[in-house]
């Protein structure tokens, strides 16, 4: 199976040295860290592949995590194509035929089957387009294939003063549309669990997932920091830790490329989070216990100050990632453990859900407490988020949370009585 690396590239220079090629590292050339990379199954790259991944890396224009981004997807079409025996040049007249085609109809058979997020098939299929575009433009691929139909689409705008106009956009007939799904969505489409839950889930975690995880997950579910932001959490930021000073036993931690140490945060937003006196004893209790000096001792030295390290010294993920591969593989064997110990809560469970049941159970102290538009303030706070808009979400789901549940007790209610009084006319 075909599987994605990160490599650190440092651009070299070939030169002939006594009949012999000898590549030298060019002066001053830009190294690019985690650098994706996919190999097929039989160990050979994908070379037009990591050619655009290191082209897009190259220049000053995409950022790197784009580039992964990107690779991700491009990753699942290859893995696609080596699973159905497919080349990636095959274009046959017959349209039904064509790679492209038959990829886009496996993408919406996984998003009918609840597989795929709408909005990820519709960036897996964009990502692809977009690489055969390059390939077309680099002459890599002949621009007489079949590959698609062009098509112009005009986009409706409307700007905040009210003037309207339309933007022409370039598209094909293997788009696959994103519609908006309907009711509430908060950050990253995911919901929160209850309180209740979240307590059962931490006290499974306690006592059946390593104390990384443990400790990781309390996090999310009491401070709301992303898993970009844990995984790259320092020991300097703990020392750090400075007291609220309007709430004693709260504390503050600086995150944020403006922190010292910086700590990587969505759109690099600078910051402080909150976290009680209790919940920072037991972070620096783990800091200087054995089970972590020991990872410290095997991590290298620009990796040491890391809260957390995997048992072989290494990051949870690379710096200013929401993706950990190790985190990945630990949750997935705990879901599957929870769920088997009848921790229903934990089945489909995201790491994010942690931080969204934080904003929620905030949200919902904040308006008890101060009412709505103080609760939008102290969301945006509490939680970094760059827009308003963000933090409203949460306040209107909590907001709306009695009438639904209402609603859904009235439901029952009616429904118990239909049922009684079917049971006793079915009785006379």
């Amino acid at each position: 199976m075909a599987r994605l690396e990160s490599i650190r590239f440092m651009p070299h220079r070939s030169a002939i040295l006594n009949s012999r090629v000898v590549w030298t590292p060019v002066t001053r050339g830009k190294v690019i860290d985690a650098l994706p990379q996919i190999f097929w199954g039989n160990g050979m790259p994908w070379r037009e592949a990591n050619l655009w991944a290191l082209e897009r890396a190259a220049s000053a224009e995409v950022d790197i995590r784009t580039v992964q981004t990107s690779a991700t997807s491009l990753y699942a079409y290859a893995k696609w194509l080596e699973e159905t025996e497919t080349e990636w040049w095959d274009f046959p007249p017959r349209k039904a035929d064509r790679c492209l085609v038959r990829y886009r109809g496996a993408l919406i058979e996984a998003r009918a089957n609840g597989e795929l997020a709408p909005s990820t098939a519709s960036q897996r299929m964009r990502v692809v387009v977009s690489f055969y575009r390059w390939l077309k433009a680099r002459g890599l691929l002949s621009s007489t294939l079949p590959t698609w139909q062009e098509r112009i689409v005009g986009i409706r705008l409307v700007d905040p003063i009210g003037f309207e106009r339309t933007i022409a956009v370039n598209t094909t007939d293997l788009s696959i549309p994103n519609r908006a799904a309907v009711g509430e969505r908060l950050e990253d489409g995911l919901l929160p669990i209850t309180a209740a839950d979240r307590d059962a889930v931490l006290a499974f975690a306690r006592d059946n997932a390593s104390e990384e995880l443990f400790l990781m997950l309390t996090l999310g579910f009491f401070t709301g920091m992303r898993l970009g932001s844990l995984t790259d959490l320092k020991v300097r930021t703990l020392s750090n830790a400075a007291p609220d000073p309007s709430i004693a036993g709260l504390f503050r931690l600086a995150v944020g490329p403006g922190a010292d140490p910086p700590v990587a945060t969505k759109f690099g937003v600078t910051g402080q989070i909150w976290i009680t006196r209790t919940h920072l004893d037991r972070l620096e209790e783990y800091v200087h216990s054995v089970r972590r000096l020991e990872r410290e001792a095997k991590a290298m030295p620009q990796h040491r100050d890391l809260v957390f390290l995997s048992r072989f010294g290494n990051p949870y993920a690379q710096r200013g990632s929401d993706k950990s591969v190790a985190m990945n593989v630990e949750m997935h064997a705990f879901k599957k453990l929870a769920v088997a110990n009848g921790l229903a809560a934990m089945r489909g469970f995201r790491f994010h859900q942690s931080r969204s049941t934080f904003a929620t159970e905030l949200a919902r102290i904040a308006i008890r407490a101060g009412g709505a538009v103080n609760a939008i303030a102290m969301v945006k706070e509490a939680l970094l988020h760059k827009h308003e808009a963000t933090s409203l979400k949460y306040i209107r789901f909590v907001e709306k949370a009695p009438a639904k549940e209402d609603v859904a007790n009235a439901f029952t209610r009616e429904f118990l009585g239909l049922l009684s009084r079917r049971e006793s006319t079915a009785d006379d």
